[in-house]
């Protein structure tokens, strides 16, 4: 049995905490034979550990505790810590393998109730789980999740991918504790419009609107030197506008599919150690085979 989970996008801009992507970058995680403890053979580096001390076991044991220790297989293209929701692949990795192991038949609202409690957010987890695009809210005084699932407009996803790890502590840091009442206000109007403008599919209305953030692009952007540079090429390139990804320091530009390799040819110019690549949208979330 194979665990297929894919990269996912937060924010989208004025969507801060709240709206979510799924992309076509994966977790797998294959469910090899049972053995007396509980082994994943990997090759993602020693940092990541092998054991029952990996996330993925962690959160899969919690859920069933009595499961046979198996040897697993787990490899991923999706980096870690870029804003690409690698932590949240796991989480849902582990929710699905303790769903099929330990027959729990789980619903998907209940995998992202789950998922949201581990994470404390759902906007990377519910895409995650769903696959396309989700605006999601969590009511923490009664711990319920709120979830919006609606198609995202064909498109391409240019990802601006710097080798450099952001961790999201660091991103959150500079934000502030608070915004003033005008503030809120508009913010607020431009995520609404940046969600209405996505559902009737008018991508450069809500690629304009994803540039125009006020929650927290402006405080971010001077951890993410080449934001400024990207934008610019988006937009004098036809491209629908560009954000970026969770807590950074990747950047995702939204853009018409004959204008994709332009845009790559461009970005690749700048001549930084960036992985330059074109995605798409998932449509399917986490996928058992």
């Amino acid at each position: 049995m194979k665990i297929r989970v894919p990269a996912t996008s937060a924010n989208l801009g004025p969507g801060f905490d709240s709206c979510g992507i799924a992309l076509s970058k994966y977790l797998f995680i294959e469910i090899m034979e049972e053995s007396d403890r509980w082994e994943i053979l990997h090759e993602l580096g020693s940092e990541i550990p092998n054991d029952e001390s990996n996330l993925l076991l962690r959160v899969a044991l919690k859920l069933a505790p009595t499961l046979t220790p198996r040897k697993i297989r787990m490899y991923s293209d999706i980096p870690l810590a870029r804003g690409l929701g690698s932590s949240s692949s796991v989480i849902v990795a582990g929710i699905e393998l303790a769903n099929r192991l330990g027959h729990l038949n789980l619903s998907d609202a209940q995998k992202v109730d789950i998922a949201t409690a581990i994470e404390g957010h759902p906007d990377n987890v519910a895409p995650a789980i769903y696959g396309d695009f989700l605006i999601t809210a969590f009511d923490h005084e009664h711990k319920q999740t709120y979830v919006v699932k609606h198609h995202f407009p064909e498109c391409d996803i240019v990802a601006y991918i710097p080798q450099e790890q952001l961790l999201t502590e660091a991103s959150r840091n500079v934000l502030p504790k608070t915004l003033d009442f005008s503030t809120a206000v508009e913010s607020s109007a431009i995520a609404n419009v940046m969600i209405a403008a996505v559902i009737k599919g008018n991508l450069p209305l809500a690629g304009k609107m994803m540039q125009a953030d006020r929650f927290h692009e402006n405080y971010r952007e001077k951890l993410i030197p080449h934001l400024s540079t990207i934008r610019q090429i988006c937009e004098e390139e036809g491209g629908y506008g560009c954000f970026l990804s969770g807590a950074g320091p990747t950047v995702l530009a939204i853009v018409p599919p004959e204008k994709a390799d332009k845009i790559c040819r461009l970005l690749h110019a700048l001549e930084t150690n960036a992985a330059i690549e074109q995605l798409q949208i998932d449509r399917e979330g986490v996928q058992v085979f």
